[in-house]
């Protein structure tokens, strides 16, 4: 950055950096006072060797001059820059219509300054055109009234005497006014680059749009086409389920081979599986196609509780895991969906019994009292595999696997992203933290009581809920 840069840099106040079209104004201001008063100092020179009786006049002429360099310095400790060009304004006016009345009157070659100076004042003070007029009717009028109380003009110096201030008054104006019509038209030329960004944006945000809404709409058909499928599927699948069970049972009664009996629980075992698969592409599906629907009833929770540790221990058998249930305080009933928190709560414990082999998952439950209603807090606890913190944010991902290692242990990764969702529909949330070779923790928080209003709204719009 060179001096003159660094200079006006200087006198920049922070309030005009933040906007382009600002600091550009006030560049242009701090450099036209900063180098304009240079070529008005041969004014001041030639009135000084002109006027036979220098004195006040000269001098007034001088310091209104030279008080230009001090407004750079005004804006930089005030910030104003509406102020300091008002300022400006009206001391380059008093200076044009002075001198005009002490050298040459109207034909005074410093009069046409006054029309400079309400030019100044229409680009600093665009956005109050009526303060610039009534200052410069103000101005224009004081000049008359001089001029009648005064009889006339004061003619220090003769008309032919000023034909050199007249020369230096015009070169000067010419090289101002270039220099201002220049920076307009470079603004004019941004504003112009700017419009046509603005407009490349604007069409882009309009396409992104369509496309955004062509994807909302391909993803809602896409879920309205599995939720029909999984529906579908179950029917069959029941069936499959059903039968297979039956000649399980049949085969046990009538001693049937253990090659049979093996391959019917294989049959059992992929078909339980599978049809647990449908019913998650089926929860899903409606959930974002907002056909999911809230039974609310009132519940004894402690009562889920035992149904819901009843239906898990199963599973923690099959991995020789301790199931411990821990109630505290007096739970009472609650006002909710019965069956998507039990499926909730059975989820959770299926994950922990199938990443826990041969430890301790513990189920916690707790009514917290607030002021605006009672919370259920549920605790599913593991001393299990445990998980990354960088791999905590996929886990409510439809389809999503933390990691490779965990693929062995089955699943499809759309258990906990439906669970998520579901206690969003009531009110509510689920909240994990794990250690890696320490076990995880999740929490589900939800309403103790969801009223009839508070379904319409979670129903309407689950994810802003």
């Amino acid at each position: 950055m060179n001096p003159i840069s660094r200079l006006m840099d200087w006198f920049v106040p922070d309030s005009a950096r933040r906007e382009r079209s600002d600091l550009g104004l006030a560049q242009n201001y701090i450099f036209t006072h900063l180098f304009g008063p240079l070529m008005a100092q041969s004014i001041c020179v030639f009135l000084w060797m002109t006027d036979p009786h220098p004195g006040f006049v000269v001098w007034t002429m001088c310091l209104a001059i030279w008080s230009f360099w001090t407004l750079p310095f005004v804006l930089k400790f005030t910030g104003n820059l509406r102020m300091v060009s008002l300022i400006s304004v009206e001391v380059l006016s008093f200076a044009s219509l002075f001198g005009s009345f002490h050298y040459g009157g109207v034909s005074s070659p410093l009069f046409p300054w006054l029309l400079i100076a309400l030019l100044l004042g229409f680009f600093y003070l665009g956005d109050r055109p009526w303060l610039v007029l009534g200052l410069f009717t103000v101005n224009v009028g004081s000049f008359i009234a001089a001029y009648m109380i005064n009889g006339g003009f004061a003619e220090r110096v003769p008309a032919s005497h000023l034909t050199m201030l007249g020369w230096v008054s015009i070169l000067s104006a010419t090289v101002y006014m270039s220099w201002m019509c220049l920076y307009y038209v470079s603004t004019i030329a941004l504003r112009s680059d700017l419009e046509k960004e603005a407009d490349r944006h604007r069409n882009t945000s309009i396409r992104l749009r369509q496309a955004k809404e062509q994807a909302d709409q391909a993803n809602l058909s896409r879920s309205i086409f599995l939720a029909k499928m999984s529906h579908e599927f179950r029917t069959p699948l029941n069936a499959v389920i059903g039968y297979s069970e039956l000649l399980l049972e049949h085969g046990q009664d009538t001693g049937a081979d253990e090659q049979k009996l093996s391959d019917l629980k294989r049959i059992n075992t992929a078909g339980q599986h599978l049809l647990a698969l449908v019913t998650d592409v089926l929860d899903l599906s409606r959930i974002e196609t907002n056909s999911m629907n809230l039974t609310v009833s009132t519940f004894p929770l402690d009562q889920l509780i035992d149904d819901v540790a009843a239906t898990s221990r199963p599973l923690m058998d099959k991995n020789e895991n301790q199931l411990v249930i821990r109630a505290i305080g007096d739970l009472q009933a609650i006002t909710s969906d019965q069956t998507k928190l039990r499926q909730v709560l059975l989820n959770l414990l299926s994950n922990a019994a199938k990443f826990t082999e041969g430890g301790t998952v513990t189920l916690t439950v707790r009514r917290e009292q607030r002021p605006g209603g009672d919370w259920i807090e549920a605790q599913v606890d593991d001393t299990g595999i445990g998980m990354a913190e960088k791999d905590l944010s996929k886990l409510f991902q439809d389809f999503a696997q933390v990691n490779a290692s965990t693929s062995k242990y089955g699943g499809t990764g759309l258990g906990l992203a439906v669970s998520q969702r579901l206690c969003a529909l009531m009110g509510g949330g689920i909240t994990v933290t794990s250690t890696v070779g320490h076990g995880s923790s999740f929490t589900v928080r939800m309403p103790a009581e969801i009223s009839s209003d508070a379904v319409a709204n979670l129903l309407a719009d689950p994810i802003a809920a």
